[in-house]
């Protein structure tokens, strides 16, 4: 599919993720294929880009809803609430048949038009967890860097969208082009790995009720070998309670947050310590270097020391 790329512009829209759709499917690439994209960027009469800019195009939101391919950029509301006739729009082009992209936050545009639900959706790792509360009916995946659902694509934040892009183009003229198009970029044709790697490792500060308390007691202890059992005990409730209550605070599964802490935990030392990887993974509560491993292996796709050298300070390069 090629045809017609709209680039959805709403009030206040982050440069950063106008970038690589501009770029990619603009006609600055368009000798990379005799057949390439014709772009449009569309947006209501006025609106501001990222408060630097105003936008000025021909284009509006009538002309986005017969685009053959529609691309969302970051929602920039706070509270994340996607304007109405944006929603309105992009429903009517994916009725009409149009593949709909988002990327970052404006995977919420395409959740409140109904095109996410029953499907695997990505966005900005920071977002992943109010996506995932406030539309039930999408699984919501905080770990891809994108996901391709064949009419429907979204992907993580900021750079994850040209992957995203750059997938895309692959799909539409072949491996050949796509990396013929991130040659000129300067970027990897395709990155491997998941966007846990570049999360936040240090929590935040627990809710003080009485499930906060445990989980700041299971943060104080996270070297020692826990169990569900334990933690249950800790907070004076049975285990099947214990996964009740965490289900609905985070989603997860006890066990599953506790691994998912001490990960966070071992990604803190490996970025502010030159502690030694077998250190590390007992500090942590992993035990072993190898169990360390693996659980970085299978949650960040990644080891333990190549994001070390990504992360810590004195070991990033130029």
């Amino acid at each position: 599919m090629t045809g017609t790329v709209a680039l959805a512009l709403s009030e206040g829209v982050p440069i950063f993720e106008l970038a690589a759709p501009c770029a990619i499917f603009g006609p600055a690439m368009s000798d990379a294929d005799s057949d390439w994209y014709t772009l449009q960027v569309c947006s209501p009469p006025g609106a501001r880009v990222d408060n630097w800019f105003t936008a000025a195009t021909p284009f509006t939101y009538d002309d986005l809803v017969v685009a053959d391919t529609v691309v969302v950029p970051a929602c920039h509301d706070s509270a994340l609430e996607p304007p109405a006739d944006l929603v309105e729009a992009v429903r009517a082009a994916a009725a009409r048949g149009a593949r709909v992209a988002s990327i970052c936050t404006g995977a919420f545009v395409l959740a409140a038009a109904g095109l996410l639900d029953g499907r695997r959706a990505a966005t900005h790792w920071r977002h992943a967890d109010t996506l995932a509360q406030r539309y039930r009916e999408i699984h919501v995946d905080s770990a891809s860097l994108y996901i391709d659902e064949g009419d429907v694509l979204t992907s993580a934040g900021k750079t994850a969208g040209l992957d995203l892009c750059l997938h895309l183009v692959r799909k539409d003229h072949g491996a050949t082009v796509a990396n013929q198009v991130a040659r000129r970029l300067v970027a990897a044709p395709h990155r491997e790995g998941h966007q846990r790697q570049y999360a936040d490792p240090f929590p935040g500060p627990a809710v003080t009720d009485s499930l906060g308390e445990t989980m700041a007691w299971v943060l104080e202890h996270l070297d020692q070998p826990l169990t569900v059992e334990q933690v249950a005990r800790q907070a004076r409730v049975s285990p099947r309670t214990l996964h009740r209550h965490f289900v609905n605070r985070t989603g997860s599964k006890p066990l599953d947050w506790l691994n998912t802490q001490r990960l966070r935990r071992a990604q803190q030392l490996l970025e502010t310590t030159d502690l030694p990887i077998e250190r590390v993974a007992t500090d942590c509560g992993f035990g072993t270097a190898h169990a360390l491993r693996r659980h970085f292996r299978d949650t960040l796709q990644t080891t333990p020391d190549a994001y070390r050298r990504t992360f810590k300070p004195d070991q990033v390069g130029i």
